[in-house]
Order: C-alpha cells, then structure tokens, then sequence
C-alpha cells in the first residue's frame, strides 16, 4: 500500500533471520511465501524484512500486500460491510482472489502484470505494474495471506488485535470505534480459523517455531 507505515523493530530483524535458513532450505524457482496474523501484528513489517535479508542473499524478493485487493473500494467498505452485516461480510470472501491467482500465475511465468495498489493517503485504487522476470521470490502479506492456495512456505503470527491495539492506534489505518472494535472481533475468528494452515508459528514474543 502507497503511503504506509512500517514499524519495524528488533523483534522483526531477530524473526526474519530465524525463518531465512527455512527459506533457503525449502529454495526452488518461483518461490512463494505467505505471512498472515491479525491486524497490527506486524505482518508487512516482517514480510519487509525477509525481503531485504533474502536480497542481501542475491534473491530478489517482492512483497505483495494482500490487503490492496478488497473486492469494495475503501470509501464505500464500511458502508458495504455495515449494509450486509459484519459477520457474514467481514472475511476472504472480501478479497478479488480471481486477481491474486493471475497475479501469482503471471509471477511463476515470469510476466508483466498489474495488479491494484490501494493509496492510504488519497484513499485511491491505483494500477502497479510489474515485471516478474528475474523475480525469485513472492510474499504475500495480509490477514488470509495463507489461505492462498500452491504457496509453498505459511507463515501465521500468533499476536491477536487485543495484544496490538497500540499498534492499531499509532498506525492510524481507520479509525478507532466501536464499529472497528466489531471488524477487530470478526477478522480475529476469520484469521484464528487459518492457523492450523500454518508451517511455521511466531509466538507473543515474536519466537519463531514449527507448526508441525
């Protein structure tokens, strides 16, 4: 996303270099990786992070933020979800997965795609263009990242909204309500529903650990 800010600290550094020697073991052309955890959790942070570390390993790695491809445009999203009830309209049935999948078929074949590249500023849907050639390596960040089918490394953080609510606030993504508190809620049952996708699990305190 245009214009958002990425809190990175230590505890992200220390997980990234834990989950690179995962990655290296499990290397193959076209790799793909997904990071998914609740709202604040640090999800783009760390997909970041690997990104960078994985450069410094000559991959070139790019991150994908699963949150540019809501079905709604973000100024008619709350109305959206409050017309059709947040229990039932909050969760991956929210996303243009029909998009995701072209732009991860357009990756493995080393096309040019466009895919949607939401501006928190103007609140906008632009249109991002990118050659995949010569990219080795996909994350794809966002809440239901790992619900998304062929990746090859799932990667879920363990942190729920009610251990990030500082995190919402100083972020500043929407604003703090009783209305958001409700998304909060749901996307926590949607996202909690995933976990057992995972490979690998990132505790409270951002240790990283085998799913199985």
């Amino acid at each position: 996303m245009l214009g958002d800010v990425l809190l990175i600290t230590e505890k992200h550094e220390a997980a990234a270099r834990e989950i690179l020697p995962y990655i290296l073991e499990k290397r193959k052309d076209k790799f793909t990786i997904a990071v998914s955890g609740e709202s604040g959790s640090g999800k783009s942070e760390l997909a970041h992070v690997i990104a960078r570390l994985l450069r410094r390993e000559g991959i070139v790695c790019k991150p994908i933020h699963i949150d540019n491809y809501y079905l709604t445009h973000p100024l008619e999203r709350t109305e959206w979800r409050k017309a059709n009830g947040i229990e039932t309209a909050v969760g991956y049935t929210e996303y243009d997965w029909d998009t995701i999948y072209r732009n991860l078929e357009d990756f493995r074949n080393n096309k040019t795609s466009t895919m949607p590249c939401v501006d928190l500023v103007t609140e906008q849907v632009d249109q991002l263009t990118t050659d995949f050639n010569g990219v080795e390596m996909l994350i794809i960040d966002g809440l239901y990242a790992i619900k998304t089918e062929g990746v090859d490394l799932k990667i879920f953080i363990e942190l729920t909204y009610h251990e990030t609510k500082k995190a919402q606030v100083v972020r500043g993504k929407e604003p703090q309500n009783e209305y958001r508190m409700k998304v909060l809620e749901r996307e926590h049952q949607v996202v909690q529903s995933l976990k057992d996708r995972a490979d690998l699990l990132i505790d409270m305190d951002y240790k990283v650990r085998r799913a199985r």
